[in-house]
């Protein structure tokens, strides 16, 4: 598994917080995924192996959550709410909008052509009383309409024409 060597440091420090291995599945998920960007089959295999469970006590808590990710996302995640209060404020509109501008439709799993973004919608972002709210990577921006979609989706394409 290519992981960075502080994440295997982490995981293995981690570990030790428990008295029961098991319990250590839920921190290690988080861990691979913020160092890999997703929880592969081979990840799943070899945490059971290091906490001595079956790979299938490990595949079930990763699909039982919803945070976790099976494939790879784009390098920008934009994350549109769709519980109600955000469907009522234009969440709908928002969601299509990031979809347009980068040549892809919202899903889970989906990456725009050029591999810059995953748009998808998840479920509540904590922030009804701002609504539509967005979560781009680690940020949240509220009160984002069409307009604002389009603002921030222009930040993210010069944000990666600079890299190029």
């Amino acid at each position: 598994m290519n992981l960075k060597s502080e994440t295997f440091q982490r995981i293995d420090e981690v570990i030790t917080h428990y008295p029961v291995k098991r319990s250590a599945t839920l921190p290690l998920l988080h861990l691979i995924q913020e160092d890999a960007g997703y929880i592969s089959d081979e990840a799943i295999t070899w945490i059971a192996g290091k906490l001595e469970l079956q790979p299938i006590n490990v595949l079930e808590v990763v699909t039982f959550y919803p945070m976790f990710r099976r494939a790879p996302i784009g390098r920008r995640h934009i994350k549109v709410c769709r519980t109600l209060s955000c469907a009522l404020s234009g969440g709908y509109k928002t969601c299509e909008t990031f979809a347009r501008e980068f040549n892809t439709h919202a899903g889970p799993g989906v990456v725009s052509p050029d591999g810059e973004v995953t748009v998808e919608f998840v479920e509540c972002l904590a922030s009804c009383g701002t609504a539509p709210v967005v979560l781009i990577d680690e940020t949240l921006h509220e009160k984002v309409d069409v307009a604002k979609a389009k603002q921030l989706s222009d930040q993210i394409k010069a944000e990666a024409a600079a890299r190029k």
